[in-house]
């Protein structure tokens, strides 16, 4: 952890990388724009300036409708997965936790499909999706907590073998649906390489709100989740309702997951590496932890997102694939840091 007088550095250098990450992703594509360019036209949009001259329309076109709402986008979701990340590893005391590992994007994934095959994406006002994803993630992830938690706590083996059985069991009955799709086949691919392609304003306004939503009760219950990190029986005793308190940060996790995957599929390690690096910068304190995993997660998937597009221009591979390569090898060390810890102790 830094000192304390570096670390009043660290949320304006995360602001900064934040708003340099979209500048630059907005300017990167098969079609230049400076970001002076992006500035003025912004200006203009807000009838801060006047209508930049030279710029074509083409370029205010490519900026406002394909490329502001993507990294836009993409921020809400690296957002949305690093938050939860953080919330996860509060409540099961475990810096391995992450929605995708423990099951949770998976069945947000799986709710998410269902509801397209039975033709039900219009429901509930267009929010169909939305909302069986939320119940597909708060369902998977009570399921793992319940089938993890020995005792008073939750170990990090178990947390991951039941991470992985119950993705085991969802993968299958989502290779079943895969059978029986027909031409919804290709919608199904998505949910299943995560990606921020083709999507728009509209997008942005389905999963914008619950990410607000359960990024504020994620801040706003920043202390108590302090107190979990003392153990439940010691949490009680300084006056948390904890039962309670579980079922409302696993509903937190669960719906900021869930607003994530209905719009951009199952994108991994995000809620993994986000929160765990920069615990390691601005300590263990929430308070501190759960906005620095915001500012943070919003930068990374913006970044990633644009290696996405741009790596191999001007094919596009899936967002969740450039997380998943950076993931893993980051994933395998805490594995075997956590290994080493364990053999310490024993």
């Amino acid at each position: 952890m830094l000192a304390p007088g570096r670390q009043r550095l660290v949320f304006p250098g995360l602001v900064a990388l934040l708003i340099g990450s979209a500048l630059v992703a907005v300017a990167v594509g098969a079609v230049w724009i400076s970001p002076w360019t992006s500035v003025r036209l912004f200006a203009w949009r807000l009838h801060l300036a006047g209508r930049p001259a030279g710029v074509p329309a083409s370029t205010d076109v490519i900026l406002f409708q394909l490329r502001l709402p993507r990294v836009l986008l993409a921020a809400v979701v690296g957002a949305g997965l690093a938050a939860a990340g953080a919330v996860f590893q509060a409540l099961f005391r475990n810096p391995m936790a992450d929605p995708a590992i423990i099951g949770v994007s998976s069945g947000a994934a799986l709710g998410a499909i269902v509801v397209i095959l039975a033709g039900g994406g219009a429901a509930l006002g267009g929010m169909g999706v939305s909302a069986a994803a939320f119940l597909g993630a708060l369902a998977t992830a009570f399921l793992v907590y319940r089938l993890a938690r020995l005792g008073p706590s939750v170990q990090v083996a178990t947390l991951l073998l039941s991470g992985i059985a119950v993705a085991a069991i969802i993968s299958a009955v989502i290779s079943l649906a895969m059978t029986f799709s027909g031409q919804q086949i290709r919608l199904i691919y998505f949910w299943l390489l995560g990606g921020l392609g083709a999507r728009g304003w509209q997008s942005l306004a389905a999963a914008a709100p619950f990410v607000l939503a359960g990024t504020v009760v994620a801040m706003g219950t920043a202390r108590d989740l302090n107190l979990t990190a003392l153990g439940e029986e010691r949490a009680a005793q300084l006056g948390l309702e904890v039962e309670r308190f579980k079922t409302l940060m696993l509903a937190t996790g669960a719906l900021l997951t869930a607003a994530a995957v209905s719009v951009a599929g199952l994108i991994g390690f995000v809620g993994l590496m986000t929160p765990h690096i920069l615990r390691l910068v601005v300590g263990a304190d929430h308070r501190r932890l759960i906005p620095a995993s915001i500012l943070g997660g919003a930068a990374f998937m913006i970044l990633a997102d644009l290696a996405a597009r741009t790596v191999v221009s001007p094919e596009e591979i899936p967002v969740g694939a450039v997380t998943a390569v950076l993931g893993g090898p980051f994933f395998l060390y805490l594995l075997r840091r956590e290994r080493k810890a364990a053999s310490v102790r024993a």
